[in-house]
């Protein structure tokens, strides 16, 4: 799954989102409009993470998120 599939259906990975990042409000989430930069950035900031470490676990989540997909396509 590449990102842009991620921004275009943001809205309905928002809920997996704040679950992985619980510091982050929802009205942060919604406002990255799912750029992956913007959420990069609100990650290091909530978090104080260096953005290698913010991008990394925002390449787990994505992975996670394309099992999750492929696990309910299996259904």
């Amino acid at each position: 799954m590449n990102w842009s599939q991620i921004e275009t259906g943001w809205t309905s990975y928002t809920a997996n989102a704040k679950q992985q990042w619980s510091k982050l409000s929802e009205q942060q989430l919604s406002d990255t409009l799912g750029k992956r930069e913007e959420l990069s950035s609100q990650v290091q900031q909530a978090y104080g993470l260096s953005k290698e470490d913010s991008e990394r676990q925002i390449a787990d989540w994505q992975s996670r998120q394309l099992e999750q997909q492929t696990v309910q396509a299996a259904k």
